[in-house]
């Protein structure tokens, strides 16, 4: 609408300005003359005030009616002073009119909203984005053994479901039948795939692995964890606070001096010379003076150009008050699956055993690799993810064979070659060597995985797997201490793992095995002993929290629904990028404040002129040289805001 508006009135203010009488004065030049020419000003003027005024009014309204005159108000105010003044100033001798004033001043504030409302946009498709996580349908195990599709919501409690390999858990509910591996990730924050047996839970919107479950459902609809998790986004959305801008607030108090101003300016003028065509002349010319050019823009262009900036910098802002709150963060919370960690699995220790000098890390590294070459487990994964990092080159096996529950074997060189965890070890009848059982045991205080590599009835290596973390999280909990922030880590992951990477990042303090409505209420604990909350997150189980926060911080790679209920993305998935949204924050709170300051600060002069304090001595600020002051401000205003451009983000953090 607004940008509707401004091409519109910007279109109809141009013949308004070349057939002003003031301005063709001012520039020494003269416009054509017609039959009508001399009504294109005015009545231009009219049809760009009823078109682009009036929404100005529309919305000043509400600030009226709730007794809190702000941006609205005053720009209300100056449009219909300077038009019912210039109506009138038609119909006197020599009277001078306001219309080129009054139709620049309302192209001016249709481009400055139009900047500003582009920048906002609301987080309101996070619950669509949680809701795609239940499938549509299910498959229900009938009393004869069969199945039928049917609705979920047509799912009862007691109901008997089948899930297949792929399928999402349609119901949260307890296995009957069946062994699996479910990711949970999206909903408990668990990196690790989690086992599933006959008697655990399942949640509902999860992803089944490659087994098949037979699953008894213990409840459907709004019982479910999604859809609390859902309920605790709406409330998050629903209990944040609107945040009046500066820029509102010195409009607030513009009004109340301009309509004091002018209120005096119109009394001393009466008294000294009598009320006259002067006297309005002087209110109007108080009024339209005030009239924020300068402060319309002060905001909006900082706006525009941060938005531009932090895009450069892989910083995307989707709600402008999330930024302005960030300078003043002083907590930052950091999901740990697939924020300060790679949310995959990856060798993050070996240890070998034997005496053999051709046997060291990258040998068996490079074995295990090619051992579980056909596997799609996410060990397997995470191995050969970590061999490939390394360049290695990966010897020829045969005959893979995955053992269930146990891990896999295969051939090499003539000799069998197991690689499994404690399991396999069982299997084998096999105890580790003294060297390779401490180097488990280590990994298991830190909360890692760890398989062996077996060869001829002999465990000659361990390796230890954990969720990788990324190597800009350590810079970035560094930098964030530096700027005087604490740094604490949310996570669904077991106490022992996040002590570990809690301690390898020098995290100040973190909160282990995490339910999401706990992520919830930790940022508002943080919030009620009067901390102001950063949430770094990525996944559906951080949404609530991200919409809690005072500033919601979502990595890019996560999954749309923590991009939708946070006010920043990180598109980058960098957590260094965090300290950036903090260091572009108070960067553009400093432009913010010069704009203002100036908008604000020049009236300090330009009102007691335009009343005319000067007037005893020869000096009276005419009309025109009123709008060449107004028109200076908001060439300074645009030219700071733009410095902001060269601002070193990191430098400002």
């Amino acid at each position: 609408m607004f940008r509707r508006r401004f091409w519109v009135s910007l279109a109809l203010s141009i013949p308004v300005l070349i057939f002003s009488p003031s301005l063709q004065a001012w520039l020494g030049y003269t416009a054509p003359e017609f039959p009508g020419s001399a009504w294109i000003t005015p009545v231009l003027s009219v049809v760009v005030f009823l078109y682009g005024g009036v929404p100005f009014l529309q919305m000043a309204v509400p600030e009226i009616r709730n007794h809190k005159p702000g941006m609205m108000t005053l720009i209300s105010l100056a449009i219909v002073v300077a038009f019912v003044y210039s109506l009138a100033a038609l119909a006197i001798p020599e009277g001078k009119t306001f219309f080129w004033e009054l139709v620049t001043l309302i192209d001016v504030m249709l481009l400055g909203h139009w900047m500003e409302m582009r920048s906002v946009r609301q987080a309101s498709s996070a619950l669509d984005e949680l809701a795609r996580l239940m499938p549509d349908t299910a498959e229900r195990v009938l009393p004869d053994g069969g199945t039928e599709e049917v609705a979920v919501h047509s799912l009862k409690t007691g109901d008997l479901v089948l899930v297949r390999p792929g399928a999402s858990v349609p119901a949260d509910g307890e296995v009957e039948q069946g062994e699996s591996d479910v990711n949970e990730a999206m909903i408990t924050g668990e990196s690790k795939p989690v086992s599933k047996q006959p008697g655990d839970s399942v949640i509902a919107g999860t992803i089944n692995g490659d087994g098949s479950l037979r699953v008894r459902v213990t409840a459907t609809g709004d019982e479910t964890a999604l859809a609390g998790i859902m309920r605790l986004v709406q409330e998050a959305q629903q209990s944040k606070s609107r945040t009046q801008l500066l820029a509102d607030r010195a409009a607030g108090w513009l009004f109340y001096i301009a309509l004091a101003v002018a209120a005096l300016t119109a009394i001393l003028w009466t008294v000294a010379i009598g009320f006259d065509v002067r006297v309005i002349e002087r209110v109007a010319t108080v009024l339209v003076i005030a009239c924020p050019h300068a402060l319309g823009l002060a905001i909006p262009l900082v706006v525009a150009i941060t938005t531009s900036i932090g895009a450069k910098n892989g910083i995307l802002v989707r709600d402008r008050l999330a930024l302005e709150q960030a300078r003043d963060i002083d907590v930052v919370i950091f999901d740990k699956t697939g924020t300060l960690t790679k949310g995959e699995f990856g060798v993050v220790g070996v240890k070998t055993a034997g005496d053999d000098a051709n046997w060291d890390d990258d040998a068996a590294l490079a074995l295990a690799a090619a051992v579980e070459g056909d596997s799609e487990h996410t060990i397997a994964r995470g191995i050969r993810q970590s061999a490939a990092e390394r360049a290695l080159a990966l010897p020829e096996v045969a005959d893979f064979e995955a053992i269930k529950g146990r891990g896999v074997r295969a051939m090499h060189d003539g000799r069998a070659v197991h690689l499994g965890g404690p399991r396999l070890l069982e299997m084998l009848d096999l105890a580790p060597p003294e060297g390779l059982r401490q180097f488990a045991e280590g990994a298991n205080e830190k909360g890692q995985t760890v398989v062996y590599l077996v060869r001829d009835g002999q465990a000659l290596a361990a390796f230890a797997l954990a969720d990788v973390i990324r190597p800009e999280s350590r810079a970035a909990v560094r930098k964030l201490h530096d700027m005087g922030v604490e740094v604490a880590m949310l996570t669904g992951d077991s106490e022992a793992v996040a002590r570990a990477v809690a301690e390898e990042l020098g995290i100040d303090a973190y909160f282990a095995e995490v339910l999401p409505e706990h992520k919830d209420q930790k940022v508002a604990q943080l919030q009620r002993e009067g901390r102001r909350v950063a949430m770094v997150g990525d996944g559906v189980n951080d949404a609530p929290a991200l919409t809690r926060a005072d500033v919601g911080i979502a990595i890019g790679s996560g999954t749309d629904v923590a991009v939708e209920s946070a006010g920043i993305i990180l598109v980058k998935s960098n957590p260094l990028d965090a300290v950036k949204v903090i260091g572009l924050s108070r960067a553009s709170y400093r432009k913010m404040r010069q704009n203002l300051a100036w908008a604000t600060g020049y009236n300090v002069i330009a009102l007691p002129l335009a009343a005319g304090i000067l007037a005893p001595v020869g000096i009276l600020l005419s009309p025109a040289v009123g709008a060449a002051v107004m028109s200076a401000s908001t060439v300074i205003v645009a030219l700071n805001a733009q410095l902001l451009r060269r601002a070193d983000v990191s430098a400002a953090a």
